[in-house]
């Protein structure tokens, strides 16, 4: 069906908000009618919350991403062994962390695993993950190739998911214009230019875990792990793992196969600590100093054990551990011996126009702790 009218555009609306799901390919054509904008803001802005009122199929989610990917996507292809791993989350979760996923990611890489990050600016929380690496010295700004070789030499990289040097037609002019969480998110986050097939991916509803799982083997991935924790109440949660209560989680394998669990902290030996003690600050050099901290051993438990949980997930995935509990100890271990600080002065010096300027940046936050 072409959805390129006015009219046509807005019964495929209607058919979202009587419930009734589209095929891969409409949702594919209507979403490239937003990233064209080819539609008028209240006809996209309806579209965007019919179909996440109604709740996306893995189908419908599938076509997002392939708008996005082919429309909107400058794509390149690390030459790295053994793949290109992601570690990112959807954002727009109840739950207000510091940025777990940056910190786990940069621990994950230290131990010899590539990481290709996709993240985006703040739009609801106080410092997204652009945000905080642009605090630490990385270039954000810069264009694929950059990152490429980031990722080849340094074993790590981000691409920034609201520059036009990354989605150069329409991404950033959506994103920033939304601030509740829609298929968008999901999709737009799944759109990483160097097609990574190994993945941890947090998302902002415990609902959403096993759709997103399917979505991801749709669209070719060997291996995963999709999660969502919970706190104390089971009532609110963040797109991580979770220290403060269960984490749910759809674990893709490399035979096809989607199965669901969850797990708690004591599961992992880890001790719940106070909410409040994961909250981000909100001055972004005091947020990119703790950061810093952590990754050079001396920031409190509560935050170095979410991080390392999260970079135990990593680590189980791609083989480095046994089980998520052997995978957290092994993350405090590398941790212990300054190997994620290590490897953030690499990245630091890799991923920039200005590796001086950058290193400047980041010493001044290493000499403040």
């Amino acid at each position: 069906m072409d959805f390129s009218d006015v009219r046509k555009f807005g019964a495929g609306i209607t058919r979202l908000i009587n419930k009734q799901n589209i095929t891969r390919n409409e949702a594919k054509e209507m979403f490239s009618q937003v990233l064209l904008n080819k539609q008028p803001d209240i006809q996209q802005g309806a579209f965007l919350a019919a179909l996440t009122a109604k709740g996306e199929t893995s189908e419908e989610i599938a076509g997002s991403w392939e708008a996005i990917f082919d429309l909107d996507t400058v794509k390149v292809t690390p030459e790295v062994i053994g793949g290109v791993v992601e570690n990112s989350g959807t954002g727009m979760d109840s739950i207000k962390t510091f940025n777990i996923s940056t910190a786990a990611s940069i621990v994950a890489a230290s131990a010899g695993i590539p990481i290709a990050r996709h993240g985006a600016r703040a739009i609801t929380s106080t410092c997204g993950t652009v945000d905080i690496l642009e605090e630490l010295g990385i270039d954000v700004e810069c264009n694929t190739e950059v990152v490429k070789n980031s990722i080849e030499t340094a074993g790590i990289g981000i691409f920034n998911g609201m520059s036009p040097q990354v989605h150069p037609k329409a991404l950033g002019r959506i994103l920033s214009q939304i601030a509740f969480g829609t298929t968008l998110n999901i999709a737009a986050s799944l759109a990483n230019p160097a097609s990574p097939r190994y993945a941890v991916r947090g998302v902002y509803s415990k609902e959403l875990v096993e759709p997103v799982a399917f979505v991801m083997k749709e669209i070719g991935f060997k291996r995963a792990l999709v999660i969502h924790g919970l706190d104390e109440s089971g009532k609110h949660g963040m797109d991580e793992a979770s220290t403060i209560g269960e984490t749910c989680v759809a674990e893709l394998s490399e035979n096809g196969e989607v199965k669901k669990y969850s797990f708690t902290p004591e599961d992992i030996g880890i001790t719940r600590p106070d909410k409040k003690l994961l909250s981000p600050s909100p001055d972004r050099k005091q947020e990119a100093k703790r950061l810093v901290s952590l990754l050079e051993g001396s920031e409190n438990d509560a935050r170095s054990d979410i991080v390392c949980l999260n970079a135990g997930l990593i680590l189980c995935l791609m083989g480095k551990s046994k089980n998520f509990k052997e995978g957290y100890y092994l993350a405090k271990e590398m941790i212990r011996e300054g190997k994620p600080i290590e490897k953030l002065k690499q990245w630091v010096r890799v991923q920039n126009s200005d590796p001086e300027k950058g290193i400047q940046k980041l010493n001044s936050l290493l000499q403040a702790i």
